[in-house]
């Protein structure tokens, strides 16, 4: 089986995505690409990732990654064992600011009246811990699919990504492929991490800081 992994990225790498990377692909013995794809619309840079990996063809599974994530060394051989019988399964991702909510959804709908389209997420807060379990829609930071999901999804005419309004382009992914009867799962015992970066100034450092703190 043969695997595509497909990074949308910016300009730069994170140092610790980069380790992360290595280390997997140094764990993994089976056959894998890397293809990086520098955009400045992730929506833009997911299709053409997209386009590529039906057009190139010998793709089993694509392993949608996020630059700014961590991971551990056997994620791929992990997410390899949960695709049985599966169409699409992400590991434990959350936002980076506060709350801090998983990146994974117990609800999704997308009202559409007229030219007006009015959609609704809940995070899934309560979601089961170390399982396999379902999910109504997530994002795509750390996903791996069958291709034949992105085959499916050519009826959105190679733009599958192209967000609606008030949804990411991953969200709407999902609003467009659960028509089509895709379903997600999340496997919660793979625990992904999400870079930030802050600037430490006197206010961070008074909300962080038991009031009074002193090195002394």
């Amino acid at each position: 089986m043969k695997t595509l992994i497909a990074i949308p990225c910016m300009d730069y790498l994170e140092a610790d995505f980069v380790d992360c990377l290595t280390q997997m692909l140094l764990h993994h013995r089976g056959e894998v690409e890397v293809r990086f794809l520098k955009a400045s619309l992730v929506y833009d840079a997911r299709n053409q990732l997209t386009k590529h990996a039906l057009e190139a063809g010998g793709y089993d599974f694509i392993l949608w990654l996020d630059s700014d994530m961590t991971f551990g060394p056997d994620l791929l051989d992990r997410l390899l064992e949960d695709m049985e019988g599966r169409d699409a399964v992400t590991g434990l991702c959350f936002g980076r600011r506060p709350p801090f909510k998983p990146c994974i959804y117990s609800d999704l709908k997308v009202d559409v009246q007229g030219n007006t389209i009015t959609p609704s997420v809940t995070p899934y807060w309560d979601y089961p811990r170390d399982a396999v379990f379902p999910v109504e829609a997530c994002g795509f930071a750390c996903l791996m699919m069958r291709t034949d999901v992105l085959a499916a999804m050519g009826i959105y005419g190679g733009v599958p990504f192209f967000p609606v309004a008030g949804l990411g382009e991953d969200l709407t992914f999902c609003w467009r492929a659960k028509k089509l009867g895709v379903a997600f799962y999340c496997d919660s015992r793979l625990k992904i991490g999400h870079i930030m970066r802050m600037s430490v100034d006197e206010d961070f450092r008074d909300q962080v800081l038991p009031s009074g703190h002193t090195d002394n």
